[in-house]
């Protein structure tokens, strides 16, 4: 069963996921002097973000990966890269940023990120969120990419594409935070914590289901408190 946190509404499941975040870098830090953090975007993660630009944190060991990203310019508003610098990046001095170059195109900025992420090792930490459809990263239900567990990452479909993490990095984090709220996840955050384990159907449950190495982060009206 996952281990499940629940709070009174978005800010507080968002600032509740950054602080146990913050602690998770901390203690690798303290292991092996650098962490590495992957995170995802979305209007819940702008407020982890805003949590993080006003925290108290020493970024300078701290190397940032992106879980996925829509090939758009990086002005572009849809861009999860532009979210996090507004929001965070902009206001702290962080120690390496490893952004997805959309530039380049699908199939070359998705070679370039899988060489990135295979020599990032597995990962401190992995942030992630749930889609009313179950999606995670850029992997939604059906995706033949689900079952890919030799890349890294790769170039996905979408409207704009995308090019996203895939299941072996994924499931090599030493620790996962899924954060999710809003009424309309709720039914599939039901399906996802408590049907038989099938990725293919529910890829949010990829490395979302072991308490020791995930924790889900809800709000009230995603989750009954």
């Amino acid at each position: 069963m996952s281990l499940i946190e629940c709070y009174a509404d978005p800010a507080a499941a968002a600032i509740a996921c950054g602080d146990e975040i913050l602690r998770h870098l901390n203690a690798a830090v303290a292991e092996r002097g650098r962490a590495t953090l992957a995170i995802s975007g979305g209007s819940t993660p702008k407020l982890m973000f805003q949590f993080f630009a006003q925290a108290r944190h020493d970024w300078t060991r701290v190397h940032l990966y992106w879980v996925d990203e829509r090939r758009v310019p990086l002005d572009d508003p849809r861009s999860n890269y532009k979210l996090a610098f507004d929001a965070w990046l902009a206001h702290v001095s962080i120690g390496s940023v490893h952004r997805v170059l959309t530039e380049l195109g699908g199939s070359e900025a998705a070679r370039r990120y899988d060489e990135e992420l295979q020599a990032a090792g597995p990962f401190d930490v992995i942030h992630r969120g749930m889609g009313a459809d179950g999606h995670t990263a850029s992997l939604f239900p059906g995706d033949p990419l689900i079952t890919d567990r030799v890349h890294f990452a790769a170039a996905a479909p979408g409207t704009p594409p995308r090019v996203t993490m895939l299941r072996a990095v994924l499931e090599a984090a030493r620790w996962t935070a899924v954060l999710t709220a809003g009424a309309d996840k709720a039914a599939m955050l039901d399906q996802v914590l408590h049907a038989p384990y099938d990725p293919l159907k529910y890829p949010a449950q990829i490395a979302a289901q072991d308490p020791a190495a995930a924790t889900w982060f809800v709000d009230k009206s995603a989750h009954p408190c």
